[in-house]
């Protein structure tokens, strides 16, 4: 072996040794590596684990900011009724022990000022509304009496009512010995139960004597007199006390056929519903010309009122609406029932030929009527005093100036009615007084209206007023017109006294049929005429127009009994 051979043989020994070196390195580097893979897919499953704990995190917490949302709506909604049950409750308590009048009467009166600050009113609009309040200031200052204070006086009996004499005398009172003077007399009411008695009515008959003569009938009979109902044994002041008694004096039937049984009388229930009945069909033509006559009129007022109502599907009673429209300048008045609705498709068929003046309050179902010819629509005064009068206590400033400018429009009228103004003299004062007042007041809302909480009560009622106020202010255009309904909320009284007894009408037809007897009863209380006298009076009459078609069912109204039959 060469040297040569040598030394390339200790190369190659050098390059195993070296290459077994290198080979024991990578495989302690491999083995590292494999460590390292475990532990980076070990790292991975952990981090995946760790991105699902807060994905589930992150849902439970969206879920609770969800729950936390729900929570603060319900908090928000709760508080919304706590509020208005406040103001329910407040509003009731009012009603019970409060004062009824919602006229304002401030404090001291001679604090009362217009203040124009912040209104952007023009010189000389602000100078005659000074000169206007001024002018209203002093004719109350001038014209109102201070009342002296009387003690009361009992009044004398009527001397109408028969009198019943009992004479007493003295013990020992000896004529022998003693001169009578002039008695003393105490007169004592008194009252005996109703008196019941039965109308027999006797027909005479009488016979042919000459049976030879040849006539149409051998026997005439008198002829039986019209009863109110046919086949009845109900006379017609029967049959008026009990309408009157339950709609006029608010006696449910089931109470009233009490009150028969403690006087020997009974009559069942099913009788007494079957007599109401027939006197609501008599009455039905004459209530649809009532209704003629009203809905001809050029000036009208519209209110509605709720009346219970049983619904047999639900086994409970429902809430029904009257739509009550009145004639203002011929004091005639009407109830109408659709099935209880107060939708707009009600409004839509009771006015559809209407033309003329429309007073209602601010009620969305009117509105369509801002658009249709020959129809004005004018607004109410007294809703939107009534909402300012229940924002004093939330906001007394504000709320006292709006009682105060609506106090003086209200005082313009108090001056026109003490001087019997004519219409044309009305509507002058009002353009004088009323109108420039009216037009500092609707800045004055414009101005006050972004200072203030829009869901407030003043909020509320600034708004309301402002939303209606072109139809509020068209009053003082014609002197008929009123500044207010309350003439046609006074027609719905009875009807909320009378639910209150009766509590409810046991289905549609029967409070189509209280609507009627409502309606005629309420021409009575408006001209004045005694409810018992003219309803004998209507039952008595109504069959004379059965088959002659050339009367007028109008003569038989409340107003014109009154003509024929004047106190």
């Amino acid at each position: 072996m060469t040297a040569e051979d040598e030394a390339f043989l200790q190369q190659i020994l050098e390059d195993r040794d070296r290459l077994f070196r290198e080979t024991s390195r990578l495989k302690s580097q491999l083995g590292s590596f494999e460590n390292f893979e475990s532990e980076r897919v070990s790292y991975q499953q952990q981090i995946h684990q760790k991105d699902q704990t807060i994905s589930q995190k992150d849902q439970t917490i969206s879920q609770l900011d969800q729950t936390i949302n729900n929570l603060d709506q319900t908090i928000n909604n709760l508080d919304q009724t706590i509020n208005k049950l406040k103001r329910q409750v407040e509003m009731l308590l009012r009603k019970i022990w409060g004062k009824s009048s919602e006229r304002y009467i401030p404090e001291d009166p001679q604090q009362r000022r217009l203040d124009f600050e912040g209104l952007d009113l023009l010189p000389e609009e602000e100078e005659l509304a000074t000169s206007a309040k001024q002018e209203i200031q002093q004719y109350k200052t001038i014209s109102v009496p201070v009342k002296a204070k009387t003690h009361p006086v009992r009044k004398p009996l009527p001397e109408s009512l028969p009198r019943e004499e009992c004479h007493i005398y003295p013990e020992h009172a000896d004529p022998e010995k003693w001169t009578e003077l002039e008695p003393e007399i105490t007169e004592v009411l008194e009252r005996d139960p109703a008196r019941w008695y039965v109308r027999r009515i006797i027909r005479h008959k009488y016979a042919l004597k000459d049976k030879s003569l040849y006539v149409e009938k051998q026997i005439i009979t008198a002829a039986m007199p019209a009863l109110p109902i046919a086949r009845s044994y109900a006379g017609a002041t029967l049959l008026a006390d009990i309408i009157i008694d339950k709609y006029v004096n608010h006696l449910p039937f089931y109470r009233q056929i009490q009150m028969f049984q403690q006087q020997g009388i009974n009559i069942s229930p099913a009788t007494i519903n079957g007599w109401f009945q027939d006197v609501s069909d008599l009455m039905r033509p004459i209530y649809y010309r009532l209704m003629e006559m009203v809905l001809s009129s050029d000036y009208i007022q519209s209110d509605e009122t709720t009346i219970p109502i049983i619904n047999n599907e639900k086994h409970k009673a429902i809430k029904g609406y009257l739509w009550m429209v009145r004639a203002v300048m011929r004091d005639l008045v009407f109830f109408y029932y659709d099935h209880g609705s107060r939708a707009q498709k009600v409004a839509l068929h009771l006015f559809k030929d209407y033309q003329g003046v429309l007073q209602t309050d601010a009620y969305a179902v009117y509105d369509i009527y801002e658009n249709k010819q020959g129809v004005l629509p004018i607004g109410c005064w007294a809703h939107c005093r009534r909402r300012f009068d229940e924002a004093l206590k939330e906001d007394k400033a504000r709320a006292s100036y709006a009682l105060e400018q609506i106090g003086l429009l209200y005082d313009v009228e108090r001056r026109a009615d003490q001087e019997n103004l004519s219409y044309e003299q009305r509507s002058d004062l009002r353009s004088r007084l009323s109108y420039p007042i009216m037009v500092a007041f609707e800045k004055w809302m414009v101005n006050e209206y972004p200072k203030v909480l829009p869901k407030g009560r003043i909020g509320q009622a600034i708004n309301y007023t402002y939303r209606i106020y072109h139809k509020l202010t068209r009053y003082h255009l014609d002197g008929r017109m009123k500044m207010d309904n309350n003439l046609a909320e006074n027609a719905v009284r009875p009807i909320a006294l009378g639910r209150k007894n009766w509590l409810f009408c046991g289905n549609h037809e029967a409070a189509e049929n209280a609507a009627i007897v409502y309606s005629l009863l309420g021409c009575c209380k408006a001209s004045g005429v005694n409810f018992r006298d003219w309803l004998v009076f209507f039952l008595n009459n109504i069959h004379q127009y059965d088959n002659d078609y050339s009367k007028d069912l109008a003569e038989l109204l409340p107003h014109n009994f009154k003509l024929q039959n004047p106190v």
